[in-house]
């Protein structure tokens, strides 16, 4: 694979030891021969601020790495994930493996998932993308939503519920599997729409093919809608126009080591037992 020459760090300042994890990689990275460094610690990065770089290294934790993704699928540079976090679905090298790996990696060992974006508009001239999930609901916490979802301009259902959560197969494991989703591979080529809370119990996950276009329209007519992009850019429909929603043309692109598993960090994460005891 390509060796990375001109790297941007991305810190998440908050975490214990995250600023001095940077330093550290930042000697390896200089040794390894990059010869241009950025860093930014600000939490909305400027635009542009990949531009020229062969790479990014994300240190914090999903929320920090879910914070590049518009900025690094714009640029189409690889992002490499350390965790100074809790879970770590995405921030898949822990700190003591990027120490010990760094350098190996900087040089091109290692191995690119393109993981789907979603692209949400949410009126005239108004997109985003979203690397796990696009949340639907109420701009009002303690209120139900009336919503119709189209796909490919075919009614699909009306559910009268408190939001409806539209995942990536990455995003899976995040809110989708919170409000009772199903884990997806992150290779698979699919949408999952997971209704929360919807007063019909027969409402479960539905899952689509990758070239679908939904549409979500508000029959609420005393309320708002408020969209939220993998958690952290909120917006509100526009004139309450419909909300689109489709698979970007971009991927965003995680550097992995070569023998990385899905399912090692899911058994990890999510603490999965995966045997039985043997009787005595």
């Amino acid at each position: 694979m390509q060796s990375f020459r001109k790297l941007a760090f991305v810190i998440n300042a908050e975490k214990s030891g995250a600023p001095e994890l940077a330093q550290e990689l930042a000697a390896i990275a200089r040794k390894a021969g990059v010869k241009k460094f950025k860093q930014c610690s600000d939490h909305e990065l400027p635009r542009g601020f990949f531009k020229g770089c062969d790479a990014c290294c994300v240190i914090g934790g999903d929320g920090t790495l879910l914070g590049v993704v518009r900025e690094a699928a714009r640029e189409n540079i690889p992002v490499i994930g350390v965790n100074q976090g809790s879970l770590g679905f995405l921030t898949t090298f822990s700190a003591d493996e990027a120490r010990a790996q760094f350098a190996s990696l900087l040089c091109g060992e290692y191995q690119i998932a393109h993981r789907t974006l979603l692209e949400c508009k949410t009126g005239p001239g108004e997109r985003d993308v979203a690397l796990n999930d696009v949340l639907i609901k109420n701009d009002t916490n303690s209120r139900l939503v009336r919503l119709e979802v189209f796909a490919d301009g075919k009614l699909v259902t009306e559910y009268y519920c408190d939001g409806v959560i539209f995942s990536t197969p990455t995003g899976s494991t995040a809110y989708n599997l919170a409000a009772g989703g199903p884990i997806i591979h992150p290779s698979a080529g699919v949408i999952a729409m997971t209704p929360i809370c919807p007063h019909t119990l027969s409402n479960r996950t539905i899952i689509f093919r990758d070239n679908v276009k939904l549409t979500v329209i508000n029959r609420s007519h005393d309320s708002h809608l408020y969209i939220a992009m993998d958690g952290q850019r909120n917006t509100a429909a526009k004139d309450d126009s419909p909300i689109e929603i489709s698979v970007s043309p971009r991927t965003l692109a995680l550097a992995q080591r070569r023998d990385y598993s899905p399912f090692e960090v899911m058994r990890a994460k999510l603490k999965w037992s995966g045997g039985f005891l043997e009787k005595k």
